[in-house]
């Protein structure tokens, strides 16, 4: 009797090494899995897919900034004061940014947007936002307007931080104001200098910003895009994606990820004749419904991955075709007809019937979702994931 196949796709925590500076990450992936593997019994097949956090890759290519290198950068990119535009509201990740760009002693003219940031953490209700009679799109409230109206402490859900509060405390001298507003060119009624703060929207903002008459916009992609100092740096990314790693320092998004990347590819193969797909991958992009807090405070979800992680699912809907097409059949002939109806499916199939609701994404987007969630953000100690049987589908023995 033939093995009938019970299971789909796997998802496995690797644990491996506290990674540091210098370290082989090469070889630390390859001996962590398949050391792993020789432990649980399974066996690596094509196509696996093996995620490695962006932390890790950072870590081992000592890619941090102090808050003076993000002063100097500051310092030698403006001449005056600064107006900064739409930071999302976070102590890992915007709170030392903001640190380092006070200790350049300009003045500094923040502003944020509401009832939430970019990524959903909020300010205030919005049904108390609505009971007040604001309108988003043209109030711009101070902070002391913000005070009166929703009070001498706004603490967020989740982490109880009134973030104006910690980033007000953050001045040198106190040279920080800070303005709730979601229209980008208030802020050019304080300065003509802007650093746009902002992740998913940058590049919008800026453009609106240079049209409106501003002077000198940088993003904070373009901020440490070079080493100062002798410090790390990120040429693509810049300070977006960075982390708070020490009260001083920072640990930045990874850079050089597609050699990385390539190079275990290979090295899975030297090692195993297996082709195994390799991605390093960030924040995944999810929703949490409860907080309303977007995930996604990286710039990309994955900034390297090997070529067979290119494009997006060609899946049909399952439910959709067992209650359509083959809703007269039952038992064994349902289920065989319905691994030809998979095994005949177009190449592409979108807009086609049989997909709806499958709505296709970025497979590194998914993929990168489905490690970060796995992995967690905390003390798992699993920085490395393996993705078994991803790219089967019901029809596969």
């Amino acid at each position: 009797m033939a093995k009938i196949r019970t299971v789909g796709t796997t998802v496995r925590g690797i644990r491996a090494p506290i990674a540091k500076e210098g370290d082989d990450l090469v070889k630390l992936v390859a001996d962590a899995v398949l050391q792993s593997a020789e432990a649980e019994g399974y066996e690596l097949r094509d196509r696996d897919v093996i995620g490695i956090t962006e932390s890790i890759v950072a870590r081992t290519q000592g890619n941090y900034v102090c808050i003076e290198d993000i002063a100097r950068d500051i310092s030698r990119k403006f001449s005056g004061d600064i107006a900064v535009v739409f930071p999302i509201l976070s102590r890992n990740r915007f709170s030392m940014i903001l640190k380092g760009i006070a200790l350049s002693g300009r003045k500094i003219h923040l502003f944020l947007n509401y009832p939430a940031d970019e990524v959903g953490n909020s300010l205030m209700d919005i049904d108390l936002m609505d009971e007040k009679g604001l309108n988003p799109y043209i109030d711009v409230l101070t902070e002391t307007e913000y005070r009166k109206l929703f009070g001498a402490r706004v603490a967020h859900p989740f982490t109880g931080i009134d973030y104006v509060r910690m980033y007000k405390d953050l001045a040198v001298d106190n040279n920080i104001e800070i303005y709730l507003a979601n229209d980008p060119r208030v802020a050019l009624q304080y300065s003509k200098e802007i650093l746009v703060a902002n992740t998913h929207e940058r590049k919008r903002t800026k453009k609106i910003l240079l049209q409106a008459g501003a002077e000198r916009v940088y993003c904070l992609d373009e901020i440490l895009t070079e080493p100062v100092n002798g410090s790390g740096f990120n040429p693509e990314y810049g300070l977006l994606g960075s982390n708070k790693a020490t009260e001083e320092t920072l640990k930045l998004f990874p850079r050089d990820c597609q050699p990385l990347v390539n190079k275990i590819q290979e090295l899975f193969y030297e090692k195993t004749q297996k082709r195994i797909e390799v991605l390093v991958y960030g924040d995944g992009a999810f929703k949490d419904p409860q907080g309303k807090i977007w995930e996604l405070a990286d710039p990309v979800v994955s900034p390297g991955y090997t070529a067979g992680l290119q494009g997006t699912p060609n899946e049909i809907k399952l439910k959709y075709i067992a209650d359509n097409e083959l809703a007269d059949l039952a038992g064994n002939a349902q289920t065989e007809a319905m691994k030809q109806k998979i095994r005949a499916k177009q190449k592409n199939l979108v807009g086609s019937a049989e997909s709806l609701g499958t709505t296709p994404r970025k497979l590194t987007d998914l993929l990168g979702s489905l490690c970060d969630l796995t992995s967690g953000s905390g003390d798992k100690g699993t920085p490395i994931i393996l993705i078994q049987g991803y790219f089967d589908d019901y029809a596969t023995e």
